[in-house]
């Protein structure tokens, strides 16, 4: 099979706010063949993330123009030399390295080691809402965690309802010793919660006062989207020797309000590994397990809201709906 020399693709060619005017731009890449590890991916689908909208904002003038896009769904076009888990025709999902050119393309360079074999139940769209989240609440419990099937003890999910808190959840909700208690502040976010799985919703705008409600002794693990003004809430609500883990990026957090109960905060980044281990294939496990729990009916897609075309224009719709914080579950561009 031939491969094409370009490609369609969405990129940005000023780091600034969502609606500059160089924040998106359609433009066309010229395409590399695959060589080493790496799968020449045909993208369907992507999903956008948090993350797409920092780098957007501030990345560096030498990486311009700048192609976003950490979650995609797709067709394997072509291998690398060194490539043993695939061939061309099959269907993966993945969300990349924060490190290379992203998703928001017709094609795309992707190293096999942290590519999985995309659900077979789930159409594309399904599929590309999956693989940031899912690794990202992997982590959480099973790495930093170090949760078990034998775990038992009470999670907070502050951010229930974004992307990562309702694959925490669903995931957290398979150990059976587990409490999941889950932040919503709205109806719909409430409801949202409560269909992934939490056994308690609790408004994060009166935090320990709701969550002392159902667990009056406190917690024994939080996760959290949303740091900033929280510290001393978290220290009152955990337990002695309690844990948080935090995906978000608060600047001058003070965390001396922990040091009492000699409470350990964790970060939780999941470009760790394609950053500083690329050899690793834990990833790739990971993302063909979450795979298999779908295809049985054990987890499901968090995808709410489909735009199409991939285009500038619904690049940015779909970047502001992310960046307004009331998104429920994952904003998925088609392609083509």
């Amino acid at each position: 099979m031939s491969i094409p020399t370009t490609t369609p693709a969405v990129a940005s060619i000023h780091a600034g706010p969502v609606d500059a005017t160089g924040s998106f731009v359609d433009i066309t890449l010229d395409v590399t063949p695959p060589t080493g590890h790496d799968l020449l991916v045909e993208v369907h689908a992507v999903s956008v993330n948090p993350v797409d909208g920092k780098v957007r904002a501030c990345f560096d003038p030498q990486d311009e123009p700048k192609v976003l896009g950490w979650d995609a769904a797709g067709v394997v076009l072509a291998v690398g030399p060194e490539v043993t888990g695939y061939t061309a025709g099959d269907e993966v999902f993945y969300a990349g390295s924060i490190a290379r050119s992203g998703s928001n393309a017709g094609l795309q360079l992707v190293d096999e080691r942290i590519v999985g074999r995309k659900p077979a139940t789930l159409d594309f769209a399904e599929a590309a809402a999956l693989p940031l989240t899912s690794i990202t609440a992997w982590e959480v419990l099973y790495e930093r965690l170090h949760l078990t099937p034998e775990s038992t003890g009470t999670l907070l999910v502050v951010g229930g309802a974004g992307g990562v808190g309702s694959m925490l959840t669903q995931l957290a909700r398979r150990i059976p010793g587990v409490t999941v208690v889950a932040t919503a502040s709205r109806p719909e976010t409430a409801d949202w919660v409560r269909s992934m799985g939490a056994h308690h919703v609790v408004d994060h705008h009166h935090l320990v006062e709701l969550v002392r409600e159902v667990a009056p002794d406190g917690v024994d693990w939080i996760f959290t989207a949303f740091s900033e003004g929280n510290v001393a809430a978290f220290a009152d609500l955990l337990k002695v020797r309690g844990e948080v883990v935090a995906i978000d990026d608060p600047v001058g957090l003070d965390l001396l309000a922990l040091k009492t109960k000699s409470i350990t905060w964790h970060w939780e980044l999941m470009f760790t590994v394609p950053l500083f281990e690329p050899a690793s294939t834990a990833q790739r496990q990971l993302l063909d397990e979450v795979s298999r729990l779908v295809d049985a009916g054990e987890l499901r897609t968090t995808l709410t809201q489909r735009l199409g075309p991939l285009s500038a224009d619904t690049l940015r719709e779909a970047h502001r709906h992310v960046e307004s914080s009331s998104t429920i579950g994952k904003v998925v561009l088609t392609i083509g």
